[in-house]
């Protein structure tokens, strides 16, 4: 993909977040940023559908200029019954974008779920490793981390990163100038310029964008020069996505940096997203290697503290977190098994392992009615 030396761009909405009280944007750096492309695969996945209209979704669509909604598919009985898209043409048109939409945070979950392909591969013992074999962290907080530990959140950075720290992201790391953040400046740099000769604090919940990219990276570390390899076994062969997905670079100048430090931001089609969530849910259900990785994070998970609880994101309305993965809604029988995934501005994977029922939303912003088109739909 071509470098791009003007301003990222960026998609605007103004609008307030039923969550907060700042407004939300949804950025697209996709032009800006090269990446790890994984191509589509010609096997792959299909689906059968038998299509309702839901009188729910077709309201916030109807009014999707105030709730930002731009895809939702509900997937059940083993077919796509709820289809709706109005996506901006900027996106769907363009030909380097030419429909992919942005994870967000979303992107942090299928870094575990690469994790855990990586663990089945052999490139990492099991999730119980220690990070004692990788220069780029010695001397620094993270050094000796339990992989498990980095999974649930617990990195111990809180006083230096995360939303511990209170500075209004997850991105932000202490000493940062206010244009740049975790994402974008590089692991390198974090580690050289801001966390060499840091300690780790008690071991608590402490939701950051840096503890998923030292994940992401360490993996790539230990695959080495089968980064590409594994991505694609995960993606194209496991999967079995249609169009190309991606992982993104964190920089855009990377050539005084021996080491290439990735992101978590994902972007993927939306019957792409659909795809994932699918064969995330059909590994728990199959008992694969994967599906036992899943089971796994299940069973570490921990609870969240501080919560929100703010209905309007499975991110804000969990009580329970585990291996980049948001668990036990609030609301809904403690028994049942759900993974949620939550992105910035409302986009949304819930996967329903009980009753193999999938929620997919992506949006502007997050002003759609999560309660009354995620949660109760999931709540069944």
């Amino acid at each position: 993909m071509k470098k791009f030396f003007l301003v990222t761009f960026i998609l605007i909405f103004s609008t307030t977040a039923i969550a907060n009280k700042n407004k939300n944007t949804w950025d697209y750096p996709l032009r800006a940023y090269e990446g790890w492309v994984i191509k589509g695969s010609e096997n792959h996945k299909k689906f059968k559908s038998n299509l309702r209209q839901d009188k729910n979704v077709l309201k916030e669509f109807k009014n999707n200029k105030n709730t930002g909604i731009i895809s939702y598919l509900l997937f059940e009985n083993d077919q796509i019954v709820v289809d709706e898209s109005d996506i901006p043409s900027s996106v769907q048109g363009d030909k380097i974008i030419n429909g992919m939409l942005p994870s967000h945070s979303m992107g942090k979950s299928l870094v575990s779920y690469v994790t855990g392909h990586a663990i089945c591969e052999g490139y990492i013992d099991s999730i119980n490793v220690r990070l004692n074999d990788w220069p780029l962290i010695k001397n620094t907080l993270y050094e000796d981390s339990v992989l498990l530990d980095l999974l649930n959140m617990k990195g111990g950075d809180q006083k230096w990163v995360g939303e511990r720290r209170n500075v209004g992201s997850d991105n932000r790391i202490k000493g940062l100038k206010k244009e740049e953040n975790v994402n974008v400046i590089g692991l390198v740099k974090v580690m050289n310029k801001y966390l060499r000769g840091t300690e780790k604090s008690k071991l608590i919940y402490n939701y950051s964008a840096l503890t998923t990219n030292v994940i992401m990276n360490y993996v790539k570390f230990k695959a080495g020069d089968d980064w590409d390899k594994l991505l694609h076994k995960v993606f194209n062969e496991h999967v079995g996505v249609k169009n190309n997905v991606q992982f993104q670079k964190s920089r855009k100048y990377l050539k005084y940096e021996d080491f290439v430090s990735a992101r978590y931001s994902f972007y993927a089609n939306r019957y792409d997203y659909l795809r994932i969530a699918k064969t995330m849910m059909d590994d728990w259900h199959n008992d694969t290697c994967a599906g036992k990785y899943l089971k796994t994070i299940y069973e570490n998970r921990i609870k969240k503290k501080d919560n929100t609880k703010h209905a309007t994101d499975v991110g804000l309305y969990t009580k329970s977190y585990g291996g980049q993965i948001h668990f036990d809604i609030f609301g809904i029988d403690k028994k049942r098994k759900i993974l949620g995934l939550s992105g910035f501005a409302g986009q949304q994977i819930l996967i329903d392992l009980d009753n193999k029922r999938i929620i997919v939303v992506s949006s502007l912003y997050r002003n759609y009615n999560w309660k009354k088109i995620v949660h109760s739909v999931i709540k069944g």
